[in-house]
């Protein structure tokens, strides 16, 4: 009679090679978090490091740009200085460190005292350049865009151009501020000028009225006195 054949038994795995499995695992997925943090740490050093460069970069030029911008004042005044200076060469080294102090800080209040430096230096056209440049790029400096456009106005009459002085001088009024009765009477003498008296004389008139305290109410008044007589 034929022996019955035996099936060998499955063999299972045994629980040490299942927990040794499992534990393999869980190191691969501990040293891809490890890999991960470590990364992201890095990233997050490295953000950290260049923050602090940018702000340690802006604060030294801050303060460089201010002690530069103080010189500056010192020389355009004329305060302080050890050895007298002729204008041209107190105005030309005030430029040169306003111009620097602008570069490490691009502030509107030293890029007007740019415009101011070469207006002293008759180099009327750098400074009309310079403030239509403030006009575009500083436009928030509302308290200081008055003085700009009167300081294109007076360019603009010094190099003959009535028409636009009076579109300038008309800005500024409207602009409001210190400047509105220096408008107002700059506008009358340049129409009275041109032979426009009526145009001149409303200006005149405004100004009179509106501000009664102004240093030129006196010379309205005279203005329209002597309209009147003649």
């Amino acid at each position: 009679m034929p022996r019955a054949i035996k099936k060998k038994a499955s063999k299972k795995d045994s629980p040490e090679i299942e927990i040794t499995s499992v534990l393999e695992n869980m190191k691969d997925t501990l040293k891809k978090k490890q890999k991960m943090v470590l990364t992201y740490s890095l990233i997050a050093a490295s953000a950290v490091l260049v923050l602090a460069v940018i702000i340690y970069y802006q604060h030294t030029a801050d303060q460089q740009s201010r002690e530069i911008e103080s010189r500056a004042y010192n020389v355009y005044y004329n305060l302080y200085q050890k050895k007298s200076m002729s204008k041209q060469d107190q105005y030309q080294q005030a430029l040169d460190l306003f111009q620097q102090a602008y570069n490490k800080q691009k502030s509107p209040r030293v890029l007007l005292y740019i415009a101011s430096s070469y207006f002293e230096l008759e180099k009327y056209d750098d400074s009309l350049k310079t403030l239509n440049t403030f006009t575009k790029k500083h436009a928030n400096a509302k308290d200081m865009l008055p003085i700009v456009y009167q300081k294109i106005a007076a360019i603009q009459l010094i190099k003959g151009d009535k028409e636009a002085a009076l579109k300038t001088l008309d800005t500024v009024y409207k602009s409001g501020g210190i400047y509105q009765d220096y408008a107002l009477i700059e506008s009358g003498r340049i129409l009275e000028k041109d032979g426009k008296k009526e145009e001149a004389a409303a200006k005149y008139k405004e100004l009179t009225l509106k501000f009664p305290g102004s240093p030129y109410a006196e010379e309205a008044k005279t203005k329209l006195e002597e309209k009147k007589e003649g």
